[in-house]
């Protein structure tokens, strides 16, 4: 796409680092909030991206950036969807169309992008440790500088973010972590935790009491050290019998809060005094997703981010549309399925974390509410609640981002395979992801699966298959059973309404050839007829084999390939390294085929984010690759002919 050019407000375009936002004046504060959440919609309203998020930190944002010294002071934003603001007020506002696009910036805070992203985040509920550890870092080095954690209520769910506040408190360190409450995440936040924080926001004595003696306790700033320890204890001793705050001074940090997060100056002056206080604190600041943009603050799930262009007005999408029937997501696929197969199995229930939109969990928690559940920003939990309704004989089908069931591989192994219990993983964003980059890209879960005894590990061709495999999982009783699927629109197929039971660990051949033999693992395979396709023209006949298993291989195919075929691809979207190619190499190795196998996958290095094809291409598995490697093997067999 090409740039089109967003011009800044007359403050914003002047601001190319926080030092030039502390030239301004306090009262030109709301002024630049108004312009940054202007530029924030207009380019996203053009070039795609996060955006609620952002838009509802604006005055959080600007705030800190004029109290704190950074990038000396350390600021710490929690998952990244709301570090827009912040990115372009720290020099990459000329360059923030680029955002989330291939070789241009990254849709997240990035270390190697720039020195005011203290810290790479993607995944939720790291802040709060990575600061802590900051923090003693600057302690043990004798150093003046401030750390500043920004979370929000639904990444304040997870269980990290408690271990770390839990060791914060006991340590002392100064930090201040700002708890950002919109009570969302991507959806909206359940639990106790977020009821807790809806009773402090909605609580009107302790709001009275609390305002009370925050004034009061400004009047002992320049008291005697008797007096100031006296005014502590009497803060501490009011709030924690009245209040909220008592679960976070439990843990060893000092409250302050609620505040509204929209107010700039109310911000900047709490910022302002927190700064001198030491030690652990907490700061509660109170936002609206979505804010200042009246289609986002309605519809806050929906305009969590964007991706086609939108009247940056009504909020109208602007997307030509497209012609023929509408292809839908294989998460769409899935969630339509595990319906149905609700409908005929009591046994069948569903969970998530935190993601019943992305996984598509909704129409299940709809039409089965007492059998879904979306257990929070959550994964460790997440897998070891879904052994534990395994254990008493339900069926439970756990739908879960690949990167994030990797926080909860000791639960896959400690509780899940070890007991052989049968859950079924629904494992949805396999293999490259696209603009979230490598945080999201799904690309270790063939690997760290397959070292796993009690497991099953599939991937579906197409729609069809996807369908079938979830049928016979649910069937299944002796093993756990992974189906992993990529991010995007399936194939578009008709496949037909009934579900059939599927052999477990067999392949099928969709095309013979000569000489080579391609086989694929997944949805990959479909690049792999249309390169076989394109090379059938040139008089190149490959033999393509949908091998559907990881574990169990289909051996006695892979044998039949092997005494028919003089050479082996393999392709998949995961890592070489120990994926599927690997497990098809393993079993040759100690066999007396002596066939060679090339292993095509993505390589061992970080993959940076853009459209799935550009990535795909950009490691050499998309069709131009497949194409160039099967020439390469057929060249290499002319010249020693």
């Amino acid at each position: 796409m090409e740039f089109d050019k967003v011009e800044p407000g007359p403050l914003l375009a002047n601001i190319n680092s926080p030092a030039d936002l502390k030239k301004l004046d306090p009262n030109q504060l709301v002024e630049v909030c108004d312009e940054l959440r202007d530029y924030i919609i207009e380019t996203v309203s053009i070039h795609g991206g996060h955006f609620g998020a952002s838009l509802g930190v604006v005055e959080m944002t600007v705030a800190l950036h004029y109290v704190y010294d950074t990038p000396k002071d350390l600021l710490i934003w929690d998952v990244g969807h709301q570090a827009y603001g912040h990115k372009i007020l720290t020099g990459r506002r000329e360059n923030f169309y680029t955002n989330r696009k291939y070789g241009g910036l990254s849709g997240f805070p990035k270390r190697s992008e720039s020195e005011y992203d203290t810290f790479g985040v993607g995944h939720s509920s790291t802040s709060i440790s990575a600061a802590l550890g900051m923090a003693v870092s600057r302690d043990l080095s004798d150093e003046d500088k401030k750390v500043v954690a920004v979370i929000g209520d639904g990444a304040m769910t997870a269980g990290l973010a408690f271990e770390a506040m839990n060791n914060a408190g006991a340590m002392n360190s100064d930090l201040l972590v700002i708890l950002n409450d919109n009570c969302m995440s991507i959806d909206p936040n359940v639990g106790a935790l977020k009821e807790y924080l809806t009773d402090i926001t909605t609580s009107k004595t302790f709001n009275k009491v609390r305002d009370e003696i925050y004034d009061m306790l400004g009047h002992f700033k320049s008291a005697g050290e008797k007096m100031r320890k006296v005014a502590s204890r009497l803060e501490k001793a009011v709030t924690t019998a009245i209040t909220p705050g008592g679960l976070f001074q439990a843990l060893g940090f000092k409250y302050y809060g609620p505040v509204d997060g929209h107010n700039v100056d109310t911000m900047r002056k709490h910022l302002e005094d927190l700064k001198d206080i030491p030690g652990p604190k907490l700061l509660h600041a109170v936002t609206v997703k979505g804010k200042g943009f009246a289609p986002a603050e309605r519809e806050q799930t929906k305009w969590h981010a964007q991706s086609s262009p939108f009247d940056k007005i009504t909020g109208k999408s602007l997307a030509p549309e497209k012609k023929g029937p509408k292809i839908p997501r294989y998460q769409h696929i899935f969630g339509d399925a595990i319906v149905e197969l609700a409908e005929e199995d009591e046994r069948i229930v569903g969970i998530t974390p935190a993601m019943p939109s992305g996984s598509s969990l909704w129409p299940l928690m709809n039409t089965f509410p007492d059998r879904a559940f979306d257990v929070g920003i959550a994964e460790q939990h997440s897998i070891t609640f879904a052994a534990g309704l395994a254990a008493e004989g339900k069926k439970p089908f756990a739908a879960i981002y690949s990167s994030f069931l990797q926080r909860a591989y000791d639960q896959v192994i400690h509780d899940v395979a070890i007991q052989n219990l049968p859950v079924v993983f629904c494992i949805d964003r396999a293999g490259i992801a696209g603009a979230d980059g490598p945080t999201h890209h799904g690309l270790y879960d063939i690997s760290y699966l397959r070292a796993v005894p009690n497991m099953i590990i599939s991937s579906p061709l197409n729609e069809q298959e996807l369908r079938d495999m979830m049928y016979t999982a649910s069937k299944y009783e002796d093993d756990a059973w992974a189906i992993r699927y990529p991010r995007g629109e399936a194939t578009g197929m008709d496949f037909r309404k009934e579900f059939q039971s599927m052999e477990i660990g067999k392949g099928e051949c969709i095309r013979e050839g000569e000489d080579v033999a391609v086989l694929s693992f997944g949805p990959m395979g479909n690049y792999v007829i249309e390169a076989l396709d394109d090379l059938e023209e040139e008089g190149i006949n490959a033999g393509h084999l949908n091998m559907r298993f990881a574990k169990p291989l289909d051996t006695q195919l892979i044998k039949q390939v092997c005494q028919t075929y003089r050479h082996i691809i393999t392709i998949e979207d995961g890592t070489k390294l120990g994926g599927f190619g690997s497990a098809v190499a393993e079993f040759l190795a100690d066999k007396p085929y002596h066939i060679p196998v090339t292993i095509m996958g993505v390589p061992d290095r970080i993959v940076e984010h853009g459209t799935q094809r550009e990535l795909h291409d950009e490691v050499g598995i998309g069709p131009d690759g497949i194409k160039e490697q099967v020439r390469k093997v057929l060249k290499t067999y002319s010249l020693n002919a």
